[in-house]
């Protein structure tokens, strides 16, 4: 087993993201887990992700605030406390946190490639 102690957990910079910190729960240098990895992101008040699209599969957990997610498609949500969504890979994705509190974000990714 692989325990990942939260005061432990290593920064990571997520491309095209901005006024948030990310740390890594698991997978990559946290964890020899294969399948997928896990993060947990802190949107400051006025932060987000681009608009972007990846081949890649997502998990959003919210933990704490709220965030918007605004498709490609132009269909906006609002996600609070303990609502999740999956986004298929190659849907395109904005997220902003609108609100004046840190929003808290658990993130579920596979690896880029597939870990031997």
């Amino acid at each position: 087993m692989d325990i990942t102690r939260f005061a432990d957990a290593r920064p990571y910079t997520a491309p095209k993201h901005h006024d948030m910190r990310g740390l890594r729960l698991q997978g990559f240098d946290a964890s020899a887990s294969r399948f997928a990895w896990t993060g947990l992101s802190h949107f400051l008040p006025g932060g987000g992700a681009e608009m972007d699209s990846s081949p890649l599969e997502k998990i959003y957990v919210i933990l704490d605030g709220a965030v918007t997610i605004t498709l490609g498609d132009g269909s906006v949500t609002c996600l609070e406390r303990y609502d999740s969504c999956f986004i298929p890979g190659g849907e395109a994705r904005e997220i902003r946190n609108d609100g004046n509190a840190v929003a808290t974000m658990l993130v579920v990714m596979p690896y880029p490639e597939a870990r031997a």
